[in-house]
């Protein structure tokens, strides 16, 4: 796995870009979320502003209980969600997987029930994150 920031961690696999967005979708799926949205962002620079631009696409990754407990206890929390994970292409063969650090994002609600949300939101995706490391 690489260097974590504050907001994001990372991890790089020696596979294509498609095959790796099929890798992280299953991964999340495994462990509870799904993808509610998705930008494909080299397409968007191609049809908005004509630029060729890398394959990235971003994944808006939602645990739907955890969604439903943040929720509850701050309704304006919505303006956080979902969790985003961007696939970036390196390389023919390697692919960058950035992962939003929900605690980072979801500490700015000072509520103790969002932090523990966002504590497990983080637990499972860095489990994804190794997931994809470990078997590749």
């Amino acid at each position: 796995m690489s260097q974590d920031t504050s907001y994001e961690f990372t991890t790089e696999i020696p596979v294509e870009f498609a095959e790796a967005e099929k890798l992280v979708r299953e991964a999340l799926a495994a462990k509870g979320f799904g993808v509610l949205t998705e930008i494909d962002v080299r397409s968007t620079m191609k049809t908005k502003l004509d630029v060729d631009f890398r394959p990235y696409r971003i994944l808006g990754a939602c645990n739907p209980q955890l969604a439903l407990g943040a929720l509850g206890a701050e309704p304006g929390i919505g303006v956080l969600l979902p969790c985003n994970v961007v696939i970036e292409y390196v390389g023919q063969v390697q692919t960058r997987i950035r992962f939003m650090e929900p605690v980072a994002v979801l500490e700015m609600v000072s509520n103790p029930e969002v932090v523990a949300i966002a504590q497990e939101a983080s637990s499972r995706l860095h489990q994804v994150a190794q997931q994809l490391a470990d078997n590749h």
